[in-house]
C-alpha cells in the first residue's frame, strides 16, 4: 500500500525536466532508449526516475530484461503530469497571443470528408483573416467519441460525424460536444451515368450496382444498409472500399459506380461537382456533425478564435 505523499516534498523535489523524462520513458518503454532520444545517458535517466520514485514513495516502473512498464501510479503521474504540461504550453501560447493576438497555432481533427465539404474554403478566409495563425489538419478516424489524439492533447479539437446516440457513450464523458448542422447520407452517382438518367429508381435496381463505399463502422454505409435491410433486401457488396474522397468522386464521375456520402460532401466538396443525387431516400435519420473538445482544458485564443470563424462559416450555410 503506497505512503501518504507530502504534498511540499513534491512541490520543493519536482521539476518540469524530471516529467520530461517519465513521459519518454513511458512512450519508449526502455531506459536507454529513452536516455538516447532525450539526449543524455541512461544513469542520468535512471537515477531521474529512482528520485521520482522517492519523492512520490510508490514505485513508478516494473523492470524486467525486456524494458519498463509504467505501473498504476506512474500511469497516474503520466497522465496528470501530461495535463500540467499542457496548460503550460497552453499558458505560453496565450502570453504570445497577448504580445501579438494574430499569432499562434491551431492543430484539428477531421476526417476527410469534413476537410474537404467544410474546412478548406473557411480555412482559405480564415488564412487572409489571421496569417500569423497556423493551422495543422491531420485525418481522424470517424464515427467515434474514441479520439486518443485529442485526449493525448496533441490536437485542440475535432470536427466529427457523430451518432445521435452519442450522448450515452461512455467515452463522452470528459468530452464538450457542439453540434454544428444535421447532415444526412445519400446516394450519389456521376452525372451522365445510366443511374441519373433513369425516370424512376429504387433500391432493388441497385442491388447489384458497383458500390463504392467506405467502412461499415461509418454513418453513411450503416444508413445504407438499414435501407436495404428495411425493403427486405440482402446487402450490397462494395467493389471499391475507401475513405478517399477524391477516388469515391472519379470512379462515380468517370465510370458506372454509385455510392452513398454525406449530403454536404456532395453539395460542397468541389471534386464532387459532377455527381448527382439519386431520388432514394436513405431512412429517416440524420447525423450531427460536431465540435468535440477537452472539457478540462482551456482553448488557447487562436483556438477560440478558429472556432468562432468556423461557426460563422458554418452558419452562413444554412
Amino acid at each position: 500500500m503506497a505512503k501518504a505523499i507530502s504534498q511540499s516534498r513534491v512541490s520543493r523535489r519536482l521539476r518540469f525536466r524530471d516529467l520530461e523524462v517519465l513521459f519518454a520513458v513511458v512512450q519508449c518503454g526502455s531506459m536507454a532508449k529513452a536516455a538516447s532520444e532525450l539526449g543524455v545517458t541512461q544513469p542520468a535517466v535512471s537515477e531521474v526516475i529512482a528520485e521520482l520514485e522517492q519523492t512520490f514513495a510508490v514505485r513508478l516502473f516494473d523492470r524486467s530484461p525486456q524494458g519498463v512498464v509504467p505501473t498504476i501510479y506512474g500511469r497516474a503521474l503520466h497522465r496528470r503530469g501530461l495535463a500540467a504540461f499542457d496548460e503550460l504550453k497552453q499558458g505560453i501560447r496565450d502570453i504570445e497571443f497577448l504580445a501579438d493576438p494574430t499569432k499562434g497555432d491551431v492543430r484539428i481533427g477531421c476526417p476527410d470528408s469534413i476537410a474537404g465539404a467544410i474546412l478548406a474554403p473557411m480555412v482559405q478566409k480564415f488564412c487572409g483573416d489571421y496569417p500569423g495563425v497556423a493551422l495543422t489538419i491531420d485525418p481522424v478516424p470517424t464515427p467515434t467519441l474514441e479520439v486518443p489524439e485529442l485526449h493525448a492533447r496533441k490536437l485542440d479539437l475535432v470536427v466529427a460525424r457523430l451518432d445521435r446516440s452519442y450522448m450515452d457513450d461512455p467515452l463522452g464523458g470528459g468530452l464538450n460536444i457542439e453540434i454544428l448542422f444535421d447532415d444526412e447520407a445519400v446516394i450519389a452517382a456521376g452525372a451522365n451515368s445510366r443511374w441519373v438518367r433513369r425516370r424512376k429508381i429504387d433500391l432493388a435496381d441497385l442491388l447489384d450496382a458497383n458500390w463504392v463505399g467506405t467502412s461499415r463502422q461509418t454513418f453513411t454505409t450503416m444508413l445504407l444498409e438499414q435501407s436495404f435491410q428495411e425493403n427486405n433486401l440482402p446487402l450490397p457488396k462494395m467493389r471499391v472500399m475507401t475513405f478517399s474522397v477524391q477516388v469515391r468522386a472519379h470512379l462515380l464521375a468517370t465510370g458506372d459506380f454509385v455510392s452513398a456520402m454525406p449530403k454536404s460532401m456532395l453539395r460542397l466538396n468541389p471534386e464532387c461537382r459532377g455527381l448527382k443525387q439519386l431520388p432514394i431516400k436513405l431512412g429517416r435519420r440524420n447525423f450531427p456533425v460536431a465540435i468535440v473538445t477537452l472539457k478540462d482544458r482551456t482553448l488557447s485564443p487562436p483556438v477560440e478564435l478558429f472556432l468562432g470563424s468556423l461557426r460563422t462559416y458554418v452558419k452562413s450555410l444554412t
